[in-house]
């Protein structure tokens, strides 16, 4: 009979609530991230995203960098579970943005080697930010209703398709010198105050229109949200839906109120996005991340 021991890993990326993490037994490999180049920080351990976003409003014309975590950080976070044979399901952010996903394989090739006994599955969640930290939360739940290991993963990998993220953000000057836009329609972009709506799915970001104002631009992020469940005839009901945020919570606030009337859904929270996306939105992105939950998939 499969063992239903099993221990639940995220890489930073997912941006779970470390009190969310250590009442459900997750653990969280952090990114890092850098104001000068030279000195990288472990994101929530030795940096805090409050901080974080503190300083990118402060100094504007600073432009942080993220690093992923390393081979020897999985290593860290996968040998005390796999010494002691405890099966391992580590989620990662989307490959296609970041090689997270290849230090963990990387790792837990090394750990299979030395304890050949442990199984260890490494998901490319093909998903960031607040959607890969709900995708974990699932995964939680699966593991709170006595899924087995091997259910679990079945079913990560059936659900990961139906995640999006609908969002905007302040301004165009990050995705500028993150080299996401073009310089010169970042240019026109900030001269004519466009906000930027994307739209992430399937592991990658794609343009999704644009708008004139910051509320222009959450109103469409929520026409998308309606148009989505329109075209796919799907039940509202049955997705965990969202609210991602960046600096401003009360703002976050607010959008959650315009959504939950939009939808007419109960339960949507509010996560703030973490700073591997954030070095590239700015201290403002604001918007929705949907995901269909287990049982319906």
């Amino acid at each position: 009979m499969e063992k239903h021991e099993y221990k639940i890993i995220a890489d930073g990326a997912s941006d779970l609530d470390p009190a969310y993490a250590q009442e459900h037994d997750v653990d969280l490999v952090p990114f890092y991230v850098s104001f000068d180049d030279a000195t990288y920080q472990k994101e929530l351990v030795e940096v805090g995203i409050r901080e974080f976003y503190q300083k990118m409003i402060d100094h504007p014309k600073i432009f942080p960098k993220s690093s992923m975590p390393s081979v020897q950080d999985y290593i860290d976070a996968f040998e005390p579970y796999a010494k002691n044979s405890i099966s391992i399901l580590c989620i990662c952010i989307t490959a296609k943005f970041s090689g997270s996903y290849n230090c963990a394989m990387t790792a837990a090739g090394m750990m299979k080697d030395t304890y050949p006994e442990t199984e260890i599955t490494i998901i490319d969640s093909t998903l960031n930010t607040v959607l890969e930290g709900m995708f974990v939360m699932e995964a939680v739940r699966m593991k709170q209703d006595g899924l087995s290991y091997r259910e679990t993963i079945d079913r990560l990998l059936k659900m990961r398709e139906t995640g999006r993220i609908l969002f905007t953000v302040g301004g165009m000057s990050y995705l500028v010198h993150g080299g996401r836009v073009g310089k010169l329609v970042g240019l026109a972009a900030n001269t004519l105050n466009i906000r930027p709506l994307i739209t992430m799915k399937e592991g990658e970001i794609f343009p999704s229109g644009l708008a004139r104002s910051r509320k222009k631009s959450k109103d469409k992020v929520i026409d998308m949200i309606c148009a989505h469940f329109e075209e796919t005839h799907e039940n509202a009901a049955h997705y965990c839906i969202h609210v991602g945020y960046g600096y401003d919570y009360e703002e976050a606030a607010a959008f959650r109120d315009q959504v939950y009337k939009a939808v007419a859904k109960d339960g949507i929270e509010i996560h703030q996005i973490g700073a591997t996306v954030g070095v590239h939105t700015g201290p403002h992105p604001i918007g929705v991340g949907i995901l269909k939950k287990y049982e319906y998939v």
